[in-house]
């Protein structure tokens, strides 16, 4: 790591997941009646962000995708005690899937340059797949790690050692960076904001705002143009216990990847479900 840390949160506004239906037509989120808040996991994200700024100096950037009743959510993340904050605001990104986001956040974060911590939340509430931040690591074809609960500097400063969760207990991880970790939820206590500071924000204003066309990246790679993922259909998922089965699968990498593409096949076959690829 060069000079001072900047660590940069990725935060995503959520709609209350207690006050969200679904609409069967659309297959979408019926998002009309239900409140906004910052999704909860990235709020934990945040925390640890400026936890290392307190012990270690530096700065903390905040980046967000969605319309513009976002900026005031930043102005209140930032009165915690963040530096900066970044929109992406733009119709251009609407209907994203996870892909299309990511690569837009990724595309956000290339611009801003000299970021050697991306945090962002283990899942958003709204859509549960943990997939936006490998993403994010993957487009910018950095290290990474998930769940994370607690992270400190080794000697050189050059690499984070990170404890993650995992199945049966936790793992530490030695980082280099720069890197992209994701942060287990309720794994710290996000901190009051401070409202003198908020005042002040209000009057002077550290929210950048950009659209598509501040990006370098091809309008047909975002937003619904830029996402092949869509809902098909919708059902109800049984429970845990009931029927759920488990299969290890031995081999050569190859001789796995193979095994498990037949197992998906013949499961989407059963369920009556197309099966693509080959």
């Amino acid at each position: 790591m060069n000079g001072e840390l900047h660590s940069l949160v990725c935060l995503k506004v959520v709609p209350k997941s207690e006050e969200v239906s679904v609409d069967r037509e659309s297959k979408t989120l019926d998002r009309g009646h239900a409140r906004s808040e910052i999704n909860p996991p990235d709020m934990n994200a945040l925390e640890m962000a400026l936890a290392l700024k307190d012990r270690h100096g530096g700065r903390v950037s905040l980046l967000s995708m969605g319309p513009p009743f976002v900026a005031p959510m930043l102005r209140a993340a930032l009165a915690m005690g963040a530096d900066h904050a970044y929109l992406l605001s733009d119709r251009a990104f609407g209907g994203a899937d996870t892909l299309a986001t990511s690569l837009t956040l990724a595309a956000a974060i290339r611009k801003i340059g000299d970021v050697d911590l991306v945090l962002c939340g283990e899942e958003s509430s709204d859509g549960a797949t943990a997939q936006v931040p490998p993403g994010i690591a993957a487009w910018l074809d950095l290290p990474q790690a998930t769940y994370a609960h607690s992270v400190a500097f080794d000697d050189t400063r050059d690499h984070i050692l990170v404890v993650r969760e995992v199945h049966d207990g936790e793992e530490t991880l030695d980082v280099p960076l720069p890197a992209v970790l994701s942060v287990k939820v309720s794994t710290n206590e996000p901190r009051f904001m401070d409202t003198a500071r908020l005042v002040c924000l209000r009057a002077n204003d550290p929210v950048t705002t950009w659209t598509a066309a501040d990006l370098d990246v091809d309008p047909g790679h975002l937003g619904g143009a830029g996402s092949p993922t869509s809902v098909t259909g919708l059902g109800e998922v049984a429970g845990a216990g009931s029927g759920r089965r488990r299969e290890v699968l031995k081999g050569t990498p190859e001789e796995e990847a193979h095994l498990l593409y037949e197992r998906i096949t013949e499961f989407l076959r059963s369920a009556g479900m197309p099966a693509r690829g080959g």
